[in-house]
């Protein structure tokens, strides 16, 4: 039906007849002559039809925008005051000679082009035409290219692409599972996977060696715009490696895939431990595209009267810390009170802070409520300690440890974004030596990366003091985000089952949950480790995006809800009866 595609076209075409097919992406009628942009995957470009082809005139004259058609014409050059720099095929127009209408087309609900301002439930709920746009086009298509660099760097190194059950046991990892339940074994259910983490292993176990997935996980967890329900993660598993040769082969495609799919160098990647990101950044991914570290001043503070510092500062579990904003004399009491609103999302019951008019002064040279609960040498220590200049502001957190991280974590990515701090456009670390435990409120642990982690150190301490213990595992972080995760792994059944026990979890649980896991581990597993990248989100930040759902083709909302296909559905009282399950309707309004 057509000889070229439309952003193909170019001055060395003109003169050639060409028969073009696509959606009109815009309709102009000028003073006679109609012209009409054509559209299709690989670009636009301008067709102009004049009263001459007297038919293909008509017809001109009836399109409208998204009508499909099909077109045949002359490339010609365009005239010197008509080139379009902007354009790829912005030299030459096609001067129309016949066009047929192949379908017609309602008007769309929200412009196609770069002016639209349509509302997200809007596009997602039109999701086919809205990837129509040529800006979502360009977001897929640059997916489908990282996935092809992906695919072969990893079988350049020799791993070998193999799937995974998708229909498998319901396993811990931190979030709910997607439960499907089974017609041929009344009351079962399988659970959709998390991830690919116990068959990758067992891979290894088989004597792989090196494998890797494109693999669909499934989480049902609470969302947020770089999370959704479904994702894609690229999977990866070595034997006989410990983790740096991981990060070092990781790390290398990573670079590789911003170098050659937006020419951007990430250079060579630094690596922070995850006690020093918690310290100075308040994150375990934290965003080094700015400085503004945390500084611990909670020794200063132990004596004062004022309790909201003293308190804390005397308790081992909570936190007094310092960020200094240099230049913070821009922001205005109402930037100062809605910042106080800001972190009271993440449990803080307030924002002291600190104005720095004059350093000459002593204390006549600040400007603070908070001032005249703090004897004047607490305020100059203070002051040396974050290395204050004349207009800076400097806040506090004084807390528990885990608030003051959350809420001046936040802050300071809030105060980069708003007052655009940003010292370069791109900048990543690999974190480390995270915790291999953490303790939940009830008292009980929970593994921080998953229970087939390997810990770092002796057994005997490690179950005398889990939260002491430290895992070989490792993220990598850029602009913020944590685009991937991984650990070396535990081959040694002895150590598999210590893990288990301080998770409180019995033998004949672990049997349940994990038995063939646990026989696997008897029969000479090699060491093995692995990391898996979520592919969304390194498209999201390859692409310049801010959240998933804009590089994923059919998303779900931040409910977990598919507004095109009207998902999650009721079932039909017919099919549930055969697959022996009842739903409770109260339950499910109350939940």
């Amino acid at each position: 039906m057509r000889s070229h595609l439309c952003g193909q076209l170019r001055d060395t075409h003109i003169g050639e007849e060409v028969s073009l097919c696509g959606w009109v992406h815009r309709r102009r009628d000028h003073g006679g002559v109609i012209f009409l942009d054509v559209r299709d995957y690989t670009g636009i470009v301008q067709v102009v039809y004049d009263p001459d082809t007297i038919n293909a005139f008509a017809l001109a004259d009836q399109v409208r925008n998204e009508f499909v058609i099909q077109i045949e014409g002359r490339v010609r050059a365009r005239d010197d005051e008509a080139v379009n720099p902007k354009m790829a095929t912005g030299m030459i127009e096609v001067l129309g000679l016949e066009l047929k209408i192949l379908n017609r087309a309602e008007t769309p609900p929200f412009q196609l082009d770069e002016y639209s301002s349509a509302g997200e439930d809007v596009r997602l709920r039109n999701r086919s035409i809205d990837l129509r746009r040529p800006e979502m086009q360009e977001k897929l298509r640059l997916r489908s290219e990282a996935t092809h660099l992906v695919r072969n760097f990893l079988h350049e190194h020799g791993f070998v692409d193999i799937e995974t059950p998708i229909l498998t046991k319901a396993t811990p990892e931190g979030a709910r599972d997607y439960l499907v339940p089974s017609r041929v074994h009344p009351g079962n259910f399988y659970a959709l996977p998390q991830s690919p983490q116990i068959f990758k292993q067992l891979l290894m176990m088989s004597g792989f060696d090196r494998y890797y997935q494109i693999a669909r996980c499934f989480r049902d967890e609470d969302l947020r715009a770089d999370r959704q329900p479904e994702f894609t993660q690229i999977d990866i598993e070595m034997s006989f490696v410990d983790q740096q040769e991981v990060m070092n082969l990781t790390e290398k495609m990573v670079r590789e895939l911003f170098q050659k799919l937006i020419d951007v160098d990430l250079g060579e990647i630094p690596v922070i431990a995850y006690a020093d990101a918690m310290q100075l950044y308040g994150s375990d991914r934290p965003d080094l595209r700015f400085g503004l570290p945390m500084l611990d001043v909670a020794d200063l503070m132990k004596d004062v009267e004022f309790k909201v510092f003293s308190g804390p500062a005397n308790d081992e579990s909570c936190r007094v810390a310092a960020l200094r904003l240099p230049g913070g004399d821009r922001l205005t009491r109402k930037n100062l009170d809605d910042y106080t609103k800001f972190v009271s999302i993440y449990g803080a019951k307030g924002l002291a802070y600190i104005r720095v008019n004059s350093l000459d002064e002593g204390t006549d040279g600040l400007q603070s409520p908070i001032l005249k609960f703090l004897p004047e040498d607490v305020v100059k220590a203070i002051l040396e300690r974050v290395g204050a200049e004349v207009n800076d502001v400097i806040f506090f957190g004084a807390d528990k440890t885990g608030i003051v991280n959350d809420a001046l974590g936040a802050l300071r990515n809030k105060l980069a974004e708003d007052l655009d701090l940003y010292e370069r456009p791109w900048s990543s670390c690999w974190v480390v030596d995270f915790p291999m435990f953490e303790e939940n409120d009830d008292g009980s642990m929970t593994a921080v990366h998953h229970p087939f982690t390997c810990p770092a150190g002796d057994l005997d301490r490690m179950e005398e003091d889990p939260l002491s213990a430290s895992s070989l595992s490792y993220d990598l972080v850029i602009n913020g985000y944590e685009v991937g995760g991984g650990s070396i792994r535990v081959h040694d059944p002895v150590m598999q089952q210590s893990i288990f026990r301080v998770l409180k979890l019995s033998d004949n649980e672990a049997n349940i949950k994990f038995g063939f896991l646990l026989d696997a581990l008897k029969y000479g597993a090699p060491p093995h480790g692995g990391l898996a990248f979520g592919m969304d989100r390194l498209v999201m930040l390859l692409s310049g995006s801010t959240a998933i759902r804009d590089v994923i083709a059919f998303p779900k909302t931040q409910t977990a809800t598919c507004l095109l296909t009207a998902a999650p559905s009721e079932i039909e009282p017919e099919q549930l009866k055969e697959l022996g399950i009842a739903v409770t309707v109260e339950k499910a309004e109350e939940e």
